[in-house]
């Protein structure tokens, strides 16, 4: 069941949120196998489902997400819980003084926090695999990466054990497993959800982001997250803006598809569907950023930067503590000289103006959102159009190019015409303006870009 179903359904009495809670909690034993879950908070959900009980049976309206199951990456504060990171270096950190932020938003619109996600440790990968808490496995085939950092979240979407998942995107943490699981997924413009409550990796890229089962839930999740928080101090004044009420109109939108260094490598199921989505919104193009593979190199001087400072203290007072796959390249990070970082903030700056200027003429851009379908968990190395590419980052080679610029970016997914796995398109658009971005997204998303859930068989596999 959707979002908007379950509210719908909660609010009129044909369900309970209690029932709806009892299903979800039977839905993530039901997935155990894929390894998508850190923490099941049932008599915190069970709780607040006979809250909502009570205010709609008194007559109240508990909020546009009523009863509907949502999930949080273990990134985001509980409270209560200690909020690990995927990491074993945040054990002896004290429990949650209060929910994030993005929780108590969807909260407050209704919605029931039902179970903490893995990841990536500290969000530092785009496969899904974890030294500590174990790999995450894709719902479409156990024996292939879930993508990530945003691992669990994506996971339990494509599921269809909640309709609803928050996530992190610094480098494509949402974007790429949104791709890989086949589920909607949305980067925000950069300051436009508060990221209070959520561990930092990288402070001048992180973004809070979101799974759903389609781009109308998206929109309904979207809306509820916004909100001034005084807490963040990166976050923008501007005001709301409301997605959902723009989903189903007919307002004309121009689009280009983008070229370049965004061509390839690309597997041909790739190439297909981001030539099917130009096609579908009637796009232009292609058109070029010069600086896009330079903006990629820029992306990792930062991560590796500002993440190796953020973690220096742990790693000196017990390195152990860290995965090899991450402490390493926190080490080297914490070596890179400031006239680098400055460098590449300069270039931010640069490719920010060009894709402005690209941007004037158009209300979106098309992309691919991976080089290739899901692969083998475990793989070092992809062949790629005859390419050999480190997989474990080469995933998210056209996601990075984009990050620095901090603007929207949503994902759709189809299914690929020879893999039969999940292909995406990243649908660009221009800061704050979000609805667009899901406007175009919901477009493509009727003309065929939509997966349903994974089968129960392949879950189990």
């Amino acid at each position: 069941m959707t979002a908007a179903t379950i509210s719908r359904d909660v609010k009129a009495g044909r369900v309970t949120a209690e029932d709806v809670v009892a299903r979800t909690l039977a839905a993530l034993d039901d997935s155990r196998a894929l390894n998508a879950v850190t923490h099941v908070h049932a008599d915190r959900a069970r709780k607040r489902a006979s809250e909502i009980d009570r205010q709609i049976t008194a007559g109240g309206d508990p909020g546009t997400l009523a009863g509907v199951p949502f999930a949080a990456k273990n990134l985001f504060d509980v409270k209560g819980q200690v909020t690990r990171a995927g990491s074993r270096s945040t054990d002896t950190n004290a429990p949650a003084g209060k929910d994030a932020f993005a929780i108590r938003a969807l909260e407050s619109a209704g919605a029931i926090l039902v179970a903490s996600t893995n990841m990536d440790e500290l969000a530092y990968g785009f496969s899904g695999e974890n030294a500590h808490d174990g790999d995450t496995r894709n719902p479409r085939d156990p024996t292939l990466s879930v993508g990530g950092s945003s691992s669990g979240s994506a996971a339990l979407v494509a599921a269809g054990a909640v309709p609803v998942a928050l996530g992190t995107d610094t480098n494509g943490s949402v974007r790429v497993p949104a791709a890989l699981c086949g589920v909607a997924g949305l980067k925000p413009t950069y300051g436009r959800l508060s990221r209070g409550g959520v561990v930092p990796f990288v402070r001048s890229l992180d973004h809070v982001g979101l799974f759903a089962t389609d781009m109308r839930d998206l929109a309904l999740a979207y809306d509820a997250l916004q909100g001034r928080d005084p807490e963040d101090s990166v976050q923008s004044a501007r005001p709301r803006e409301r997605a959902g009420p723009r989903m189903e109109t007919t307002l004309p939108i121009r689009a280009a598809r983008l070229g370049g260094y965004f061509d390839g490598p690309l597997h041909p199921d790739c190439r297909t569907a981001t030539l099917a989505a130009a096609q579908a919104l009637r796009a232009e193009g292609p058109v070029t950023l010069d600086h896009a593979e330079a903006a990629r190199a820029a992306s990792f001087i930062l991560t590796t930067a500002e993440g190796g400072q953020q973690h220096l203290p742990g790693l000196i007072a017990d390195p152990d503590r860290f995965g090899p796959l991450v402490r390493d390249r926190l080490r080297a990070g914490a070596l890179v000289p400031a006239t680098w970082t400055a460098r590449a903030q300069k270039l931010r700056r640069r490719v920010s103006r060009e894709l402005a200027v690209v941007m004037r003429q158009y209300d979106v851009l098309l992309a691919p959102a991976t080089p290739c379908p899901a692969f083998p968990l475990g793989t070092a190395d992809w062949e790629v159009a005859g390419v050999t590419l480190p997989i474990r980052l080469g995933i998210g080679m056209f996601t990075q190019a984009l990050t620095l610029t901090g603007v929207p970016i949503a994902v759709v997914s189809r299914r690929g015409e020879t893999s039969g796995l999940p292909v995406g398109v990243q649908i660009i658009g221009r800061p704050f303006e979000d609805a667009t971005v899901l406007q175009a997204a919901r477009r493509l998303e009727l003309a065929g870009f939509h997966m349903t859930s994974a089968v129960p068989e392949a879950i189990h596999a």
